[in-house]
């Protein structure tokens, strides 16, 4: 029986090893709704950015929602968060929480409205 062919996709770099073992920054640092762009400032010298870090600059150039970003990228969210939180924190990047629901009226001041205008 033939042995079926194995392709070789190259390394595989575990997510944990692309943020050195460290935890994701809350949920709500980076909701998937949070719109980020990138500030133009240049990348400090001694900035220890890897490829990731650099992906995600070039993909924020434009203000766009981290969901977005997310389905550009081929990494876990929590990878993404904190690739993000990374390039928050020198200031590459601006982060923006998403809009508030809009709430809705009081019943009580629906009904005073629907009176006003039954009594026109």
């Amino acid at each position: 029986m033939d042995e079926p062919e194995l392709i070789d996709d190259g390394p595989v770099l575990r997510p944990y090893a692309l943020v050195r073992g460290r935890t994701p920054p809350s949920a709500k640092a980076f909701d998937l709704l949070s719109v980020v762009a990138a500030t133009g400032t240049p990348v400090p010298p001694n900035a220890d950015l890897g490829p990731e870090h650099l992906r995600l600059l070039a993909l924020v150039r434009r203000a766009r929602p981290v969901v977005e970003v997310a389905s550009d990228v081929d990494l876990p969210i929590g990878v993404i968060r904190l690739l993000l939180d990374d390039l928050l924190t020198l200031g590459l990047i601006l982060n923006r929480p998403p809009a508030p629901v809009a709430t809705t009226p009081h019943v009580t001041l629906l009904q005073e409205v629907l009176k006003g205008l039954q009594s026109l």
